[in-house]
């Protein structure tokens, strides 16, 4: 597998430092994007901004952590090519892969057990996109959309 970028505001901090070393017992490729250090005039559109770029130019996975999960995710899906969902349970994680082919995986620090996030996380890396002509079609609305505004 190709390599997995997590990163954090401040709020995400602590527990993306638990979500790097669980990847890494799980054996994945993981490049952490920070922050290292608590820092509370961190702004969470840097940080997603800087992993949807990652994400979508190596065409990999990454997951984000905010105190609500939905700052990171507005962020990062100003970037073309990134498909980034917040997820709050299991079924919503996988739907977003299926049916989504979400690349980017938003969670909330504050609002969602640890234990849930990390099943969550689980979910969303082990779901393959299903593929099927419908959510194909509807992916490709998307990247016509966002090449339209480039041109």
């Amino acid at each position: 597998m190709s390599v997995i970028y997590v990163g954090a505001d401040h709020r995400g901090l602590n527990f993306k430092n638990k979500v790097v070393e669980f990847l890494r017992d799980q054996e994945y490729k993981v490049k952490d994007l920070g922050p290292v250090r608590y820092d509370q005039d961190d702004d969470y559109s840097d940080m997603a901004i800087k992993l949807a770029e990652k994400v979508v130019s190596e065409n990999t996975k990454g997951i984000l952590i905010c105190g609500s999960g939905v700052g990171v995710c507005i962020s990062a899906n100003k970037v073309d090519g990134a498909r980034a969902a917040l997820a709050t349970s299991e079924k919503q994680a996988r739907l977003a892969r299926t049916d989504d082919d979400v690349n980017i995986l938003c969670l909330s620090a504050d609002l969602v057990d640890e234990e849930i996030n990390f099943k969550i996380i689980e979910t969303f890396l082990e779901t393959v996109f299903a593929s099927e002509e419908k959510y194909i079609r509807r992916i490709n609305k998307i990247k016509k959309y966002e090449k339209a505004k480039l041109g």
